[in-house]
């Protein structure tokens, strides 16, 4: 899945580190590669929410420790059904990815799933009020066009699949929108600890419809699930504490590689030309944006 919205929020400040952040986006991407490779094997024999609801477990772990450790007033907030509308949307998001993974190759998956950062784009004119120039228009225009190509509708390739790697982007946009709300009133830890937990209860409440008690193997790849995602969205969180949102946004594009090849190596598929030719569209057009990002920053 792509890095959490979590690194929008509000963080400490630090003297910038371009060199630091890129390295720990990097490794953020291929600890999500990790998750997602592991989540395509553990959903062959497991329910989705399971899956999620172990994930989930260890996400609530490992993000309530340290908060609980600075006290429960460190998890109080200024906009309660916020936070939980964002926890409902991400793991509606996560939800949605894995339905995506137990039905196509990881790359394809993948590479229509990179369209979020459009989504968040066009979502950020009503919800955010911001001003999206033109080119930027452009770019979600031909970020869409490639997803179009990768999902190759009209031909015998074509998979009703496809539609939950765009819905998965378009609840993870729903939660990027609402971090840049919520970052102006509450911290990242706080965002983090309500998300793990609003989503924990909405995987709770579902659990007992599909449950069924796993085997060794399917735990361990749950666990394995869980700790890769949680530790890549620490991961991010720190990079955007020592380098721009725009400078580190194209790197994050690089698990789509990661995931190709790992795809590739554990199940031997290979992505096709359509593939190829959609993530490169769509990868361009969000590179291009963060581009743009950058040139108005010193503006702003």
């Amino acid at each position: 899945m792509p890095p959490s919205a979590s690194a929008h929020a509000v963080l400490p400040i630090r003297a910038d580190n371009p060199l630091r952040g890129i390295g720990l986006v990097v490794a953020a991407s291929l600890l999500f590669s990790v998750s997602d490779v592991t989540a395509k094997l553990a959903g062959q024999t497991m329910p989705v929410v399971e899956i999620a609801w172990v994930r989930y477990l260890i996400f609530v772990v490992i993000t309530l420790t340290p908060a609980l450790r600075h006290g429960i007033a460190s998890l109080a907030t200024r906009k309660p059904g916020q936070q939980v509308l964002r926890g409902v949307a991400v793991v509606t998001s996560a939800l949605f990815f894995v339905m995506g993974l137990q039905r196509m190759p990881i790359a394809d998956c993948a590479a229509i799933n990179f369209v979020a950062p459009l989504f968040i784009t066009v979502l950020s004119v009503p919800f955010l009020g911001e001003v999206v120039g033109p080119k930027r228009w452009a770019a979600v225009g031909a970020g869409l066009l490639g997803a179009v190509i990768a999902a190759q509708p009209g031909t015998s390739a074509f998979q009703v699949a496809a539609a939950f790697p765009i819905l998965s982007a378009l609840a993870w946009a729903i939660a990027i929108v609402l971090t840049r709300k919520l970052s102006a009133s509450d911290r990242s830890g706080t965002t983090l600890a309500w998300s793990a937990c609003s989503g924990f209860v909405v995987l709770t409440v579902l659990l007992p419809f599909v449950a069924r008690l796993p085997t060794a193997q399917e735990l361990a790849l749950c666990v394995v699930i869980g700790v890769a995602a949680s530790a890549g969205q620490s991961l991010v969180v720190m990079a955007y504490r020592h380098a721009p949102a725009s400078l580190l946004a194209p790197f994050s594009y690089l698990q789509l590689i990661w995931s190709t090849v790992m795809g590739f190596v554990v199940f031997g598929a290979a992505p096709g030309p359509a593939t190829i030719l959609g993530a490169t569209i769509i990868a361009s057009s969000g590179i291009y944006a963060a581009s743009q990002e950058r040139k108005r920053a010193p503006r702003r």
